[in-house]
């Protein structure tokens, strides 16, 4: 791990990460040395950066620090955290701030070939989402509402949760986004209240833009996700994975989630 540029596996306890979850983070696919899809990750750490009032780092500062990460192993998971760093006791931001980073390395976790295949099934978690306006869409240190939600299964079948938000609107996975087709229309659940929006979900969008793909991102109840003809969670490290079984529902194919994924694969 490097803190700040330097080896190291600690941190201050009056950091403001660790205090008040005061902060951001990525969590980035590591290929031969580099990340994928690098520059739609730092532009997401700048927006993100942005709404918590919080300074973003140099790009090449951060590619530096992830290249010299890079030398103990070629592939795996990066880490970005990100946060205000040392402050004085109380909930409002220091004046000066000095921003902590943290980069960490990871391998890849295993890969189950016949989730890509045969799809995944998803547990429907019993947590709402509560809203907040201002953090919609971040990917903030506080993740309570995931790890507790993450908590509720512990069956090495089920891949991932689906969150929904106090009115029972679809918001996405527990660790994922989430799309549907309806007919020719690719339709994913509208981020503006709660819940991440990842850079692979960016990536969907950018390309249905490029190739003319129909696209609505607009509430979603969940009697129309199950109703959908496909459904597919994604994320910047495994990709896509296709769902063959949620709430009781199930899919048996999946073309218009498998040319996607061919389709993402062959962008830069």
């Amino acid at each position: 791990m490097l803190i700040n540029g330097l080896p190291g596996e600690s941190i201050s306890a009056a950091d403001r990460g660790l205090m008040y979850g005061d902060g951001v983070f990525r969590t980035m696919r590591l290929l031969d040395r580099r990340i994928v899809h690098w520059s739609h990750h730092y532009r997401k750490l700048q927006q993100d950066c942005s709404a918590l009032l919080l300074p973003c780092p140099d790009a090449r500062l951060l590619e530096t620090e992830i290249e010299q990460l890079a030398w103990e192993q070629p592939d795996g998971v990066v880490r970005l955290t990100l946060t205000r760093g040392i402050g004085p006791r109380g909930y409002a931001p220091p004046a000066a701030v000095h921003p902590t980073r943290l980069l960490s390395l990871s391998p890849l976790p295993a890969s189950n070939a016949a989730w890509v295949e045969q799809g995944v099934r998803l547990y429907l978690c019993e947590l709402r989402m509560s809203a907040q306006l201002r953090l919609a869409g971040v990917k903030h240190l506080n993740r309570l509402e995931n790890v507790l939600a993450a908590a509720e299964w512990n069956d090495p079948a089920i891949a991932e949760g689906l969150l929904r938000d106090e009115a029972g609107r679809v918001i996405g996975g527990v660790r994922s986004n989430l799309f549907c087709w309806h007919g020719g229309v690719l339709l994913t659940p509208d981020l503006s209240r709660c819940g991440v929006a990842g850079v692979q979900r960016q990536r969907i969008l950018e390309w249905a833009l490029h190739s003319g793909q129909p696209l609505e991102v607009r509430e979603l109840p969940l009697d129309e996700v199950l109703a959908a003809e496909e459904v597919f969670v994604c994320n910047s490290v495994f990709g896509l994975w296709p769902v063959r079984e949620l709430a009781g529902r199930s899919w048996l194919a999946f073309p218009r989630t498998r040319a996607l994924a061919a389709a993402l694969e062959a962008l830069p």
